[in-house]
């Protein structure tokens, strides 16, 4: 058994959620969508004590190693929830709730037929852009060559967002409170090199 796990995890299935009641405050509220094994849900919010994070993801396996990182008196400001992200974001989450979103190394599915698989759309775009408040930010990071390209130009076609930096795959600075993730760490160490993309709620 995991000893917090009643503390962490939230179910999102009833509709908008209650940011207030949640966490019993009403500071700044920021999404990860796809946890993967923790390490960014785990170490960047105690970097942050006066935001609140929720961390998505979808797999059960992997929820169960993240909440074995957390404590509440280390992390009081992190929710986790299991959940599949798609385009019905915006039926979770209320309108212009959402203060900044981070999607880290999300499945690339590099066959052309997967394609439609892929998380970052139009269709996903505009869900996001109506939970985002105001100059909201989304940071993105991955380490497929292809699929950098992709993210680029479905956010370039997009009316509700705007690079940071510039046009194109963006050397973005990185913070010395940067975490490195778990496949961040094995993509460097296979050669591959990440790409980071920071885009601006308009």
């Amino acid at each position: 058994m995991i000893a917090d796990k009643d503390f962490f995890l939230i179910e999102l299935n009833d509709g908008q959620v209650d940011f207030e009641r949640l966490f019993s405050n009403c500071l700044p509220v920021y999404l990860e969508i796809g946890s993967g094994k923790g390490e960014f849900i785990s170490q960047y919010p105690t970097h942050h004590p006066d935001w609140n994070f929720i961390g998505l993801e979808a797999r059960g396996k992997r929820i169960n190693n993240i909440l074995r990182k957390l404590s509440p008196a280390v992390n009081p400001n992190v929710r986790l929830a299991r959940c599949f992200v798609d385009a019905k974001i915006n039926e979770t989450f209320a309108p212009d709730s959402i203060n900044g979103a981070y999607i880290q190394h999300p499945d690339p599915w590099p066959k052309k037929k997967h394609h439609r698989r892929r998380l970052i759309n139009q269709d996903f775009l505009n869900a996001l852009a109506q939970i985002l408040k105001h100059d909201a930010f989304i940071q993105v990071s991955t380490d497929h060559d292809g699929y950098a390209a992709w993210i680029v130009d479905e956010f370039m076609q997009n009316p509700y967002f705007e690079p940071v930096y510039d046009k194109n795959i963006q050397e973005i600075p990185l913070l010395d409170e940067h975490i490195v993730t778990w496949f961040e760490h094995e993509q460097k160490r296979r050669g591959f090199d990440p790409k980071y993309m920071l885009y601006r709620k308009i």
